[in-house]
């Protein structure tokens, strides 16, 4: 495949040099917890500034094969909270990182951040919000309640207490079973959501979700019709209720098709209506840091719907540089203090992760939703790959080798 341009930007003089050994006077970094392609892609960004960076994960992943990863952390545990912070101030005392920057990234880890900030407080700086922004949108029922009161449209949501009151649910099938709380659920199912085409399935699929999450963390919403052509999503670096660097983008395709938990072909847009409603919502809970805003266009009604809010960085947050907007190197310089530049993504600009499009892509030409010389040629017009650089090449050749690991773990 021929990349229109290279999959990451030119280094800067900078980072030619070597990097900072961890705990060196004078010298801040950054701990990245989790070191897949979204990790990956920070550990990349800090570096191309010479910051170092320390990834902390409790898998095998790519990211510590980066050559701007200044080394790696492997800890039992990091879905536990307490067994976060425990290896977070560990690793603060046995390396001596006073004042690095902790990117979290995975909603676990931002709730566990947020609730521990004067825990962590002595030896890093915390860029997640204190837990009274964050509680609006690590639980989908606070999310969607601030939504309806500043009027910014949500898909018909439906919160039963019991198998019994199914019968409150109005609407007409098909219907999306997904819980309040994703990260039990998630890590019990693999998937985001269930759908449930009938009144039957709609029961099942509760009893189901119910007894992974417990029937009042259980959602019942409206399916709007479509797939990842129709999602939609604002990216942004907020701070004092303004984006320092805003990004629109369609997700083409995600993986599942459906109910995508992940981008696997992203395209940067003008959507300025989804600006306007994301910076209310932002403004409300008194927000700040990287934030991603995801909406659905409904085609029955012309709106744009919002669907879920992550206080972190998301996983084609890579796309970012290549568009003109380095996500978490702004970050990492408003927390030092340094100067830092407004904008907006240029719009056009196309990001790809080769090993989950490329399933998606071939099972939809194979069962004709696309033909194969146009999936082909989406390939050929893509920006940037997640994993795979010319200038870093290691993760990629050893994300090839993980494929199995990645999808006996997580489904990829």
């Amino acid at each position: 495949m021929r990349l229109t341009a290279v999959s990451e930007p030119p280094a800067r003089p900078s980072a030619a040099a070597p990097v900072p050994t961890p705990g060196a006077v004078g010298v801040t970094g950054a701990v990245v917890i989790g070191g897949d392609y979204q990790g990956l892609g920070i550990v990349r960004s800090l570096g191309r500034h010479g910051v170092p960076a320390l990834v902390l994960d409790n898998e095998h992943s790519v990211a510590r094969y980066s050559r701007y990863a200044t080394g790696a952390v492997h800890v039992a545990n990091l879905r536990d909270e307490d067994a976060t912070i425990a290896a977070l101030v560990e690793l603060g005392r046995r390396r001596d990182l006073d004042g690095w920057v902790v990117f979290p990234t995975r909603d676990e880890t931002v709730a566990a951040l947020s609730r521990h900030r004067a825990e962590l407080a002595p030896w890093f700086r915390v860029p997640t919000p204190a837990w009274d922004a964050v509680q609006w949108i690590w639980d989908k029922r606070n999310t969607y309640a601030r939504a309806r009161e500043l009027d910014i449209a949500a898909p018909a949501t439906w919160l039963v207490r019991s198998e019994d009151e199914l019968d409150t649910v109005t609407a007409d099938p098909p219907y999306v079973v997904k819980p309040a709380i994703k990260e039990h659920f998630f890590y019990a199912t693999r998937v985001k959501a269930w759908r449930a085409n009938s009144r039957q399935e709609l029961h099942h699929a509760f009893r189901r979700a119910s007894a992974q999450v417990g029937a009042e963390e259980v959602m019942i919403q409206e399916l709007i019709p479509g797939d990842g052509r129709q999602q939609f999503a604002y990216c942004a670096m907020f701070k004092d209720g303004r984006a320092l660097a805003s990004m629109t983008v369609c997700r083409l395709r995600q993986h599942p098709p459906e109910f995508g938990r992940a981008s696997t072909y992203v395209e940067t847009v003008e959507a300025p209506h989804l600006e306007e409603v994301s910076e209310r919502f932002l403004r409300a809970i008194g927000y700040y840091g990287l934030v991603e805003m995801e909406y659905k266009l409904d085609p029955r009604d012309g709106r744009y719907k919002l669907l879920d809010v992550n206080g972190r960085t998301w996983g084609y947050h890579s796309l970012g540089p290549a568009a003109g907007v380095d996500f978490p190197y702004l970050l990492f310089a408003d927390q030092l203090g340094l100067p830092t530049t407004q904008g907006r993504a240029r719009t056009g600009v196309r990001w790809v992760r080769l090993a989950t499009d490329l399933p998606v892509g071939l099972l939809d030409a194979w069962a004709g939703r696309r033909r194969w010389s146009e999936y082909w040629r989406s390939l050929r017009r893509a920006n940037t790959e997640a994993v795979f650089s010319r200038r870093d090449p290691w993760p990629g050749l050893v994300e090839i080798f993980l494929l199995p690991y990645l999808f006996a773990k997580r489904g990829f």
